[in-house]
This record gives structure tokens, C-alpha cells and sequence, in this order.
């Protein structure tokens, strides 16, 4: 370390906390993060004992110093700790905060990207990470740290060294973005899209859309806004930042424009790139055209980051990140859409975008989306549409998913609803047939990755005696077909 550079060391922590800290002990030691998990502890962590609805993190501490944590972070004394150098304050999480805006503040070189919107927001970033790589020392945590706890986190990971760091800012409602940034001080943000999510607590979309509004009001008059032109909301942002103003999407008038894509389905896509007067035809390695936007807000970050355009091209042609949606072949020679993440209005019309890009008869197991408040019952009905329009077989499991499937078979789709999640792996594999390409989407909460997981190993124990005919492969689709 040069004199410039600052240290995260408990003389650091102690000055960061001192309003807030009633005691200290052990000796002095210098730490490489902070964690709240005991189980991922090891040498140079510093771990923050936060109370929970299911356990305390004061009953772990000891487990973590005993795991090689350096330091831990009390709302009491916690006998085991002794070997830790410790810090007293009546409020960890306050604590941690406080803590973490310190740092961010302390390293010299560092910029902060910040990246919001209701989908996307961690493949973003992660793209955004890659194109900035060949030109800055970039971190990122490749996890979905986006709120009061996780971000903090994020803060205390980052290195003296490091210039750029691409973050998350997620929210339930208005106030939260603006709390985070106070901590990572962004000079340039990404808003990729407002969307009906977690309207329960939010109350409107508008509400949201003011919400993810206070990243671009956060940022400073040298900064950059990056913008989706073709998400009406997200526009409508433009005079509400001290920043300069870049455009991306779709649109003739954006000024990071994609267009003529064609789509070579779980390989990816191609488009032709047009930015400050330039034309490139770029080729994404990542399935799903619907990526488009995710990929022009990265590259506008990156342009406006002073990295060379050349190097963006490279960049994106050689994206390697793990996505959520995961593209995976079944035995049987089905094609797997694995989105059992999460699910909303914006990400389940993106997964069905990709499964149009896929050949085969398109087949889809599809259950509830959660938290969309008073659009709970448009917004399933509205996905009941496009099903009944786009696919050939339609499962649907859960109360709101059933709406999916009685709107979808009403527009002449078959639809089978499973009411006991249990026997929903034998009743979709009962019906497929080689060359498939089946997804399976639904909230978190519904867990249908245990679905997919019985479906994997159902397929690979069915005998081959019992696959349906190659003859009745492709029945019905066009798999040429291009997503508009």
C-alpha cells in the first residue's frame, strides 16, 4: 500500500464508526470484506452480526471467528469472539452502512456504474462489466446485490486499486435508490425499464417510475445518464438529471441504436450497431434477442466511458456471462428455456421472445407472476394472449396461473392446468415429443426449479421404446419463424 491508498483496517473501521461506537477489543487487523453469513467465512472477513426474522447473527459469530473471520462487527458482547477484533454499536446494519460509505468514499480511483430497472438489471451490469474491462480494473459482484444490505456489501469488497464498479440499485418503493446512492456515489447510471413490479408496495407505476428516477437525480453534472428511449417511462426521465443525456434502443433517434436483428436462437443474435455516426454489424453470443436493450445500455456506458468503439465490438462479441434463463437440452432431443428464477409481465414476454426464436413445437409450463398489486389480473390475461397465440401446448400451475391458461385455451391453444405441483413433471412429460422446445417460467416463490429437476431425470430414465415418432416432430410450428 502506498500512503495514498487507503487500508480497510479495524484503525479505519474505528473512525468510520465513531459516532456510532460504544466500545472496542481485541487487536488491530486489516480485512478484505464484510460478510453476514457465517457459513461463507474465511481469513480477512469482517463479520456483521444482524438481527433476523429467523435467526440472529450474534448466535454465529463465534462459528465465523472459529472459521477464520478477523473481525466482527456487535450489538453485544459474544463469548468465542475473543480472537476477532471487535466493534461495539447498537446498530450493525447502521453500522455496516455508515461503514461502507466511508469506504467509498476513502478509494481514490474509483467510479461507480449504476444500473436499475424492473428486469435485467444483473445481466446488464454483468455485461456492462466486460465491456469496461479492457480499458479500467473493474469489479462487480456477479450476485444480485441491489439493496440496504447487499450494496453495502458490494462497497466493502472493492479494492484500493479498482476504477470501476458496476452496481445494482434495486427498490420496493421511492426513497430506497435514493438512500443507496447516497453510499455508492454513481457518476453514471443505466435505467433499462419500469414495469408493473412489486406494485403492492410501490402502489402505481408511476410510483416506480419516480422511484428508479432517483438514480439519474443522484448524479453529478459531469456524469452520464444512460437512457432507454424505447421505454416511455424511462424517456420521460430525461429532464430530471444534472447529467448529460444518451439515448439507447430501438428508435431512429436514439443515440446508441440497434436494429436489423436476426436471431440465431440459444446461440444468440446479430445486429447492426449505429453510434456517433458509425455503422457495425455486432454478433451477441447470448440466446434471446430480447438482450438487445441490456447490450445497447452496456455499450452506451462504455462509449461514454472513453472506451474505443473497436473495443466495445470486440467486447460484446465475445460476452461470456451466466444468465438466469438457462437454454439446456432434455433427453428426447428437447430444448430446456430453465427461467424458473422469477417472473414478471417484462421478463415473461422476454422468455417467450426467445422461445419463438427457438425450432420446435413450443411448448411452456407457466404459473403465477407475484406482487403486481391491482395489474395482477390484466397482466395474466395478458400472457394468456400471447400463449394462446404463439404456442402449441400450454401447461399452466398455481391460482394466477390458471388465468394464464383460460385465456390462452379460449384463443385456441391447448392448456392443462396441474393443480398439485407434485405431478407436474409426469403430466408434461407425458406430452413431449422429440425436437420440443419447452420453458418453464413462474415466480420464485412457486419454486418450479424442483419441477425441473424431476423433468431431467424422468426424461433421462424414459425408455427410448416409449418416445413418440420422429415423424411428429415440428408439428405445427415454423422454425424459421423471426421474433418481430
Amino acid at each position: 500500500m502506498t500512503a495514498e491508498q487507503p487500508l480497510l483496517n479495524s484503525a479505519f473501521v474505528a473512525d468510520a464508526l465513531a459516532p456510532l461506537l460504544r466500545g472496542r477489543g481485541g487487536t488491530d487487523r486489516t480485512f478484505e470484506r464484510a460478510i453476514i453469513d457465517s457459513r461463507e467465512a474465511r481469513p480477512g472477513d469482517l463479520f456483521v452480526a444482524l438481527p433476523g426474522e429467523r435467526t440472529d447473527g450474534h448466535d454465529h459469530a463465534a462459528a465465523a471467528v472459529a472459521a477464520g473471520a478477523t473481525g466482527c462487527l456487535l450489538g453485544r458482547i459474544v463469548d468465542g469472539t475473543e480472537g476477532a477484533s471487535r466493534f461495539y454499536v447498537d446498530d450493525p446494519l447502521l453500522a455496516l452502512q455508515t461503514l461502507a460509505a466511508a469506504w467509498r468514499q476513502a478509494l481514490p480511483n474509483l467510479e461507480v456504474l449504476g444500473v436499475t430497472g424492473n428486469t435485467g438489471k444483473t445481466t446488464t451490469k454483468l455485461i456492462a462489466a466486460q465491456l469496461l474491462e479492457p480499458v479500467y480494473e473493474v469489479q462487480v459482484n456477479p450476485l444480485n446485490y441491489n439493496n440496504e444490505i447487499s450494496v453495502p456489501l458490494c462497497l466493502l469488497e472493492l479494492r484500493p486499486e479498482t476504477e470501476r464498479a458496476v452496481i445494482e440499485h434495486g427498490m420496493y418503493t421511492t426513497g430506497e435508490i435514493a438512500l443507496l446512492t447516497t453510499w455508492t456515489r454513481p457518476r453514471a447510471a443505466i435505467v433499462l425499464n419500469v414495469g408493473p413490479v412489486h406494485l403492492e408496495r410501490a402502489g402505481s407505476i408511476e410510483n416506480i417510475a419516480l422511484a428508479k428516477r432517483e438514480l439519474i437525480e443522484s448524479l453529478p453534472a459531469d456524469g452520464h445518464a444512460l437512457l432507454n428511449t424505447d421505454d416511455s417511462y424511462v424517456a420521460a426521465m430525461a429532464p430530471h438529471t444534472a447529467a448529460t443525456v444518451t439515448t439507447f434502443g430501438t428508435a431512429e433517434h436514439a443515440d446508441v441504436r440497434g436494429h436489423s436483428v436476426e436471431s440465431n436462437g440459444p446461440k444468440g443474435f446479430t445486429f447492426t450497431l449505429e453510434i456517433a455516426g458509425e455503422q457495425r454489424r455486432v454478433r451477441v453470443p447470448l440466446p434471446g434477442a430480447h438482450l438487445l436493450s441490456n447490450v445497447l445500455g452496456s455499450i452506451a456506458a462504455a462509449y461514454r466511458d472513453d472506451v474505443p468503439l473497436d473495443v466495445i465490438v470486440a467486447a460484446v462479441e465475445r460476452l461470456s456471462i451466466p444468465l438466469r434463463l438457462s437454454v439446456s437440452s432434455l433427453d428426447g432431443d428437447i430444448t430446456l428455456l430453465d427461467d424458473t428464477y422469477n417472473a414478471n409481465p417484462a421478463s415473461m414476454n422476454a422468455a417467450l421472445d426467445l422461445l419463438r426464436e427457438v425450432p420446435g413445437r413450443r411448448v411452456a409450463l407457466l404459473g403465477d407472476m407475484l406482487e403486481l398489486g391491482s395489474e395482477e389480473d390484466a397482466a395474466h390475461r395478458a400472457i394468456g394472449e400471447r400463449a394462446g397465440a404463439e404456442l402449441d401446448l400450454l401447461f399452466t400451475i398455481g391460482d394466477l396461473g390458471a388465468r394464464i391458461g383460460e385465456v390462452a385455451a379460449a384463443n385456441g391453444t391447448e392448456a392443462i392446468h396441474i393443480e398439485n405441483k407434485a405431478d407436474a413433471a409426469n403430466v408434461v412429460a407425458e406430452r413431449l415429443r422429440p425436437g420440443d422446445a419447452l420453458l418453464v417460467k413462474a415466480s420464485n416463490a412457486l419454486h418450479l426449479e424442483t419441477v425441473v429437476a424431476d423433468l431431467k431425470q424422468l426424461m433421462a430414465e424414459r425408455p427410448a421404446a416409449e418416445q413418440p415418432a420422429e415423424g411428429n416432430t415440428n408439428a405445427g410450428t415454423d422454425s424459421e419463424e423471426e421474433r418481430p
